[in-house]
């Protein structure tokens, strides 16, 4: 009796546990889920499994949500201009003004007040024909803002303006390379002399080190030469004074009164000229056909004279 009334009790208990079994949902090994792919609703791949209104990895943008309508966010633009290059940035501005020299002193000024400083300056001409050439060095962080500034300056016309950038990262990257591999020789040398116990070792790691030392610097000097051509950039300004305004160039074949008074007292003067031209000439060799005259009329006479009356 008991044994019965103990199979009565177990098993709707077994029953009882093989139903809520069936109902719960299958436990899955962490290293299983893990490498599962999580598909969603339809088998699409992109969908992660249990996020509401998910969006596609494709429309997703900084992290944020699409709209409601499905559009897809703005994509990034590309960075024109890579920061982590060495560029080395060179400027040429032709400016016409009224006033060169003050335009020079305000272009000046803009250097100074964005942290550049001037590197040569030139003016030459008096008043309205003054001209200037100048060239200022600007951190090429303010290098745009210079230019900007520069072309807004008051009562300019700005002619040419263009902008030179040569890259020289491959050779700062190599030089400092170079520069590295010196410096880690000169230590091996260094170790080499403190190891050296005879005169005739001591003189040849020194000779030898001598030479390392001296390429350490030149190549010190071209690392810092590109550093300092990278860090600041050079703007080169022209300033040429404003041109006399050009006279209206009048119609060749319209009438003029004043040009017909104009050729009538030219030829005027003209014929006055060759007048009193004419005049000099008969006064100063008028006498020389009087003289041929008298010349002539004494021989006659002298001829008549010598001949016999018959």
């Amino acid at each position: 009796m008991k044994p019965k009334l103990l199979a009565l009790v177990v098993l709707p208990a077994i029953l009882l546990a093989a139903c809520a079994t069936a109902g719960a949902p299958t436990a899955v090994p962490a290293a299983t889920a893990a490498a599962r792919p999580a598909f969603g609703a339809g088998g699409d791949p992109s969908v992660a499994v249990g996020a509401p209104n998910a969006v596609p990895e494709a429309q997703r943008g900084d992290g944020k949500a699409a709209a409601g309508n499905g559009a897809p966010a703005p994509i990034p633009v590309p960075q024109a201009f890579d920061p982590d290059r060495a560029l080395i940035l060179t400027a040429n501005v032709s400016l016409k003004a009224k006033d060169a020299w003050t335009v020079s002193d305000r272009v000046q000024s803009i250097a100074l007040g964005l942290g550049g400083d001037i590197l040569s300056l030139a003016q030459s001409g008096s008043g309205e024909h003054r001209s200037a050439t100048l060239t200022v060095r600007v951190p090429q962080a303010r290098f745009n803002d210079a230019l900007r500034q520069i072309r807004e300056i008051a009562d300019i016309e700005v002619l040419t303006s263009n902008v030179d950038g040569k890259d020289v990262t491959d050779q700062f990257v190599d030089l400092q390379a170079r520069l590295t591999a010196k410096k880690t020789e000169e230590q091996r040398y260094l170790a080499l002399l403190a190891r050296a116990d005879k005169i005739e070792d001591i003189l040849k790691i020194d000779g030898v080190l001598s030479q390392v030392r001296t390429q350490i610097e030149q190549l010190t000097a071209q690392v810092n030469s590109i550093k300092a051509r990278t860090t600041y950039s050079t703007i080169v300004v022209q300033v040429s004074p404003v041109g006399p305004v050009p006279l209206p160039t009048p119609d060749p074949k319209a009438y003029d009164p004043s040009k017909t008074v104009e050729r009538a007292v030219t030829a005027l003067l003209s014929l006055v000229h060759y007048a009193t031209d004419a005049a000099i000439w008969a006064l100063v060799f008028g006498w020389v056909p009087l003289v041929l005259f008298g010349l002539v009329l004494l021989l006659s006479r002298a001829r008549a004279r010598m001949v016999p009356v018959s």
